[in-house]
């Protein structure tokens, strides 16, 4: 009886084949860029831009959140229980909370970055300036560690799995 219930288990054998680690330099830089556009927002056009900011990134958080969520209801169902909202950072949104295929997370960012910047043109015609830069702004930072990581990984096989660990980021074959 234990024979036969070892036959139907399915073990998984990845090899690492890439680590890209986050180290503090960069993550202190990327957390100063939110200061850095708030003095600018607020000297160039006005004080209400902080709370313009403060609005625009959890508008952009949902934004996100909805267009990823949208995906993966038409690609799978099954892909949607592996994916959860996370506040860790650099990787602040929703996130996969295990191994995602390179190409399936590749495919998310591409219509998260174009989606996301066609809703922020959406607002250019009848929102405050400063909403606008914010909502861009917003967008542009959330994608961007993610976009680092495919860029660091593009010379790498499509059929991959990707792990998002609090450290690093593990590029994995079968």
């Amino acid at each position: 009886m234990m024979e036969d219930n070892d036959a139907k288990t399915t073990y998984y054998h990845y090899k690492l084949i890439k680590k890209v680690n986050i180290n503090r330099p960069m993550l202190w830089s990327y957390l100063s860029l939110p200061v850095i556009m708030l003095i600018f927002l607020m000297f160039a056009l006005h004080w209400t831009s902080l709370f313009l900011l403060a609005l625009a990134l959890p508008v952009m958080m949902w934004t996100h959140f909805v267009i990823i969520r949208s995906f993966l209801v038409i690609k799978g169902s099954h892909l949607r229980k592996r994916w959860s909202y996370n506040w860790r950072l650099p990787w602040q949104g929703y996130m996969p909370e295990q191994y995602v295929g390179y190409s399936t997370f590749s495919a998310i960012q591409f219509h998260v970055m174009w989606i996301g910047f066609c809703f922020t043109i959406v607002f250019l015609f009848f929102s405050p300036p400063a909403f606008t830069f914010s909502l861009l702004f917003w967008h542009i930072w959330l994608a961007v560690p993610r976009l680092w990581t495919l860029y660091l990984l593009k010379r790498e096989r499509k059929d991959g799995m990707i792990k998002f660990n609090k450290q690093d980021v593990s590029y994995y074959q079968q």
